[in-house]
């Protein structure tokens, strides 16, 4: 892609998200989104392959039926109450619409089967960027929020956490195994939003240091599923050692740190007597833990360095930047003993 074009498409990305964040009228929120859209379409259809052009026509349906549903809610809102504000929703039906409507953007059960099938047919640096950036903006909007009624989040965040484990069981392609990561991941966050808005965007923001991780290990080890990633070792040794511990960081093992998040979201959850929620979305993060599990021992025990047959491949220099794999990595293994700052910084 011509870097004048590509420039262009991600500060579209940049700026559409800053609008939706410093919005306090629905239009303008809209349009922040909208925005995010339309830049990201010819980021996702960029390679011509029939794959990544149905994968961009489903995202772009399943995005305007949102978007759509967003402007009808507000709209909705403005007709029964007069208000455009964010921040002064007070009737249940569109603060319910609105929800479902942001709930579908990001690919929360039950609207998420859109999700794993548009990642499959991306790139990984595309598929990064619709998992983590791509999330940003309507997190935004479900944060300022009040939903109308709580049984409404609970609901979304438990089918979320349970899909999420169980669709990703049976995978064999990386993106679609990231893709039901995010989905279970996006439950969590969703469960404890009402009770403590600092502990969803806590969540969110070490989803997207594990999930860079993740992609970036698998970009550079070119792989796009498991058997690609037992030949791993062969390629970059000393990240395969650590790719385990990436994985099992995003299942939510301590003292890694994906645990932080799970950990707090439970304590907050049994604070307020939701113990029989709290057990259950703990028992779905076994069937996450599962499919990372299978992904850790395809590649680090399946096949031993002095057992294959074809010959190690060229070690050449890696052509993309290694920064943002290293820092990521760090941030992803070892961010557990920070829990109280964390904690006492999105607080404030």
């Amino acid at each position: 892609m011509n870097p004048y074009i590509l420039t262009t498409l991600l500060f579209g990305l940049g700026l559409g998200t800053a609008i939706t964040f410093a919005s306090s009228h629905w239009l303008l929120a809209w349009m922040g989104l909208e925005m995010n859209t339309l830049a990201i379409i010819p980021l996702m259809a960029q390679h011509h392959h029939p794959r990544a052009v149905e994968a961009t026509t489903k995202y772009f349906l399943t995005q305007a039926t949102a978007a759509a549903m967003l402007l009808f809610a507000s709209a909705t809102n403005a007709w029964l109450t007069g208000q455009w504000d964010i921040q002064q929703m007070t009737h249940p039906l569109p603060i319910t619409l609105i929800t479902l409507a942001l709930a579908l953007k990001i690919g929360l059960a039950p609207v998420h089967s859109w999700l794993p099938e548009v990642l499959q047919g991306l790139d990984l640096t595309t598929g990064l960027i619709l998992s983590t950036w791509q999330k940003l903006a309507p997190f935004a909007l479900l944060l300022q929020i009040q939903p109308a009624n709580s049984i409404i989040l609970v609901a979304l965040g438990l089918a979320s956490t349970l899909i999420g484990g169980w669709g990703g069981l049976n995978q064999t392609q990386l993106r679609k195994v990231l893709a039901y990561s995010s989905i279970a991941h996006l439950g969590w966050m969703i469960l404890v939003r009402q009770f403590s808005p600092s502990l969803t965007l806590l969540a969110l923001l070490t989803y997207f240091v594990m999930t860079l991780s993740a992609f970036l290990v698998f970009k550079l080890t070119k792989s796009t599923n498991i058997n690609m990633l037992a030949t791993s070792w062969a390629k970059a040794p000393a990240i395969t050692a650590l790719t385990p511990l990436i994985l099992l960081s995003l299942g939510g093992l301590p003292p890694l740190t994906g645990f932080m998040p799970k950990w707090l979201i439970l304590q907050e959850l049994t604070k307020q007597d939701l113990a029989p929620i709290a057990t259950i979305a703990a028992m779905s993060a076994l069937l996450s833990l599962y499919f990372y599990l299978r992904l850790s021992y395809a590649m680090t025990l399946t096949m031993s360095p002095n057992s294959l047959a074809g010959t190690a491949p060229w070690r050449l220099q890696p052509s993309q930047f290694v920064l943002p794999l290293a820092v990521g990595t760090t941030a992803a293994l070892l961010l557990l003993p920070l829990t109280p700052a964390a904690v006492a910084l999105l607080s404030l």
